[in-house]
């Protein structure tokens, strides 16, 4: 008898509902999609018995003994080994770049450290909450992939760049001095769950959303003001 595979999305974004849909329906095997930290725990999963657990959107560290036990594979925004480490779609923004790669990695104790399965090509124009969804397809494909063929992960090669993971406050564009750069600290942090570019005052902080930029160079923004 043939082995019906078990897979785990891992995933709390809202934008991965129809990720899961579609792997529902595309990719043959036992799907279960989980979105607690609380249940990312050994015990739990080995009761799931995952052949793989695919891992496109998580800011929780999953334990060591989740990854030495299971086949986790993270989607991970850049070009490894450049950009290892947290707010990949913020540090990329902000140094300029206009595309970039997914590469899919098996997890392991280093931060993004582990091996390569594939990578598949991101463009980086609009807000973070687009970008986003336009990952949805891509990791399907990948996932899709991975999951027909079981490619073995090759180890990362080339001098690692590392990122660090950007902070609330690091959304403050008061000191920001070209238009161009506004209107990309805006974009990169317009999306579900993100803390939102903003610029205070003794008594309001303001924050953006919805840049536009036209070929006159002016930008527009919603603002949401609220009292400190």
């Amino acid at each position: 008898m043939n082995h019906t595979p078990n897979y785990i999305l891992l995933t709390a974004q809202g934008w991965h509902n129809d990720l899961f849909n579609r792997c529902i329906k595309e990719v043959h095997g036992n799907w279960t999609r989980l979105s607690s930290k609380e249940k990312v725990n050994y015990d739990y999963l080995k009761s799931l018995n995952p052949d793989k657990i695919f891992i496109p959107h998580w800011s929780h560290i999953i334990p060591e003994e989740v990854t030495n036990e299971f086949e986790c594979i993270i989607f991970h925004m850049t070009d490894l080994p450049f950009g290892r480490g947290g707010s990949p779609l913020q540090n990329l923004i902000v140094r300029g770049f206009k595309e970039t790669k997914i590469s899919a990695i098996r997890a392991e104790k280093g931060l993004d450290t582990g091996p390569i399965y594939l990578k598949k090509n991101l463009n980086l124009e609009g807000t973070a909450q687009e970008i986003f969804e336009r990952t949805v397809p891509i990791i399907f494909d990948m996932i899709k992939e991975i999951a027909i063929s079981s490619p073995t992960p090759i180890d990362q090669s080339g001098e690692p760049t590392l990122f660090k993971r950007r902070k609330p406050e690091d959304g403050n564009i008061s000191k920001l001095k070209e238009l161009e750069k506004i209107y990309d600290y805006i974009r990169m942090l317009d999306a579900e769950g993100y803390p939102k570019a903003f610029v205070e005052f003794d008594n309001f902080k303001l924050e953006f959303s919805s840049a536009k930029m036209d070929e006159n160079a002016t930008l527009e923004a919603h603002v949401r003001i609220t009292k400190k």
